[in-house]
């Protein structure tokens, strides 16, 4: 293999993108991290701490770079790791600069642009690369900084998407990575494992107890098992690492952003758009995405109505208890 085939290249210095440069580092595997923003790459450069993962210390072996075309030069298999919001404007970069050959698994958990598409149709619709694939799964950014085991999965429908992924992060016993070719399942379990990780905070945070709790989880599965079937993935993909899996791990992190918008929900906050979180955007595409498959999301519907005011946290769980009772 050349040095360019064992490189991973990550598109973002965000937490997650950190965490798993900091693991690859740690395990040896050359890994290079592109981002845009130039103060991220000084603070990297100069302290070896990321500002959005700073209780990590960054290897001197990670190389950050600003310019995409450097990372596309450096590494054929790329990890896009931003957030959605971001996501049209980074593969409109990629575009530009890879080809082909180019391996592009994305780890964004979240539908994407003005469609509320799967990030995995926007990767091939903007971007020359033929073979694409989806990371998901429970491994928090401070495990991975810290060496602590987490686990992943990777859905493609190219088996050498899942042999390279594998290859290149499975690194036991810090991470995991399983394989799959459901790429629809593994998508939507994600986004959707970030809108119920929110929903799991406003029932810590209004502190509903143990049983209401574990209702609430596995209804949660059950609905998000229905859209993800009627959509086109397996039902079975929500129970799962990137789902059930993804969902109990961040509901149990005190730090998660998803989980912490539904504690500020609780405590009776308002949460403008311009502070949504990922969970929070999923809900509203979620949402949208079930509107258009005539699948009900009961408890969805229930936070999507605190989220935007329309409803108080008591009126909306009556009414999801309630839209759920008539499914019994």
């Amino acid at each position: 293999m050349s040095a360019r085939a064992d490189t991973v290249g990550i598109v973002g210095a965000g937490a997650f993108g950190t965490g798993l440069a900091v693991a690859l580092a740690r395990a040896g595997r050359p890994v290079v991290v592109y981002t845009r923003t130039a103060a991220v790459a000084e603070a990297i450069a100069t302290t070896r701490r990321c500002p959005r993962l700073p209780e990590v210390e960054v290897p001197a072996t990670v190389r950050v770079v600003g310019e995409v075309g450097a990372l596309a030069a450096a590494a054929r298999y790329l990890v896009l790791a931003v957030a959605s919001a971001d996501a049209p404007a980074r593969l409109a970069e990629l575009g530009g600069v890879i080809d082909g050959g180019h391996l592009v698994v994305h780890a964004i958990g979240a539908l994407a642009g003005p469609g509320d598409e799967r990030v995995s149709a926007l990767v091939e619709r903007e971007t020359p690369a033929l073979r694409t694939g989806v990371l998901a799964g429970p491994a928090l950014p401070r495990d991975l900084g810290a060496g602590r085991f987490a686990s992943m999965v990777v859905a493609s429908a190219f088996d050498e998407v899942l042999r390279e992924t594998r290859r290149l992060l499975n690194l036991p016993p810090v991470l995991r990575i399983y394989g799959s070719h459901d790429v629809t399942g593994v998508e939507l379990a994600s986004a959707l494992a970030g809108a119920y990780t929110a929903a799991l905070g406003v029932a810590d945070g209004i502190a509903v107890g143990a049983g209401p709790r574990a209702v609430a989880v596995t209804r949660a599965v059950a609905e998000a098992s229905r859209l993800i079937e009627t959509a086109g993935g397996q039902a079975r993909t929500m129970s799962g690492l990137a789902g059930l899996g993804n969902m109990l791990v961040r509901a149990g992190d005190g730090d998660d952003p998803d989980y912490q918008l539904g504690r500020a929900l609780a405590r009776g906050e308002a949460v403008p758009a311009a502070r949504y979180t990922e969970g929070a955007r999923a809900t509203l595409a979620s949402l949208r995405l079930a509107a258009r498959k005539g699948v009900r999301l009961p408890l969805l519907t229930g936070l999507a109505a605190v989220l935007t005011g329309k409803a108080s946290i008591e009126d909306a769980a009556r009414l999801a208890a309630d839209s759920v009772a008539e499914e019994e």
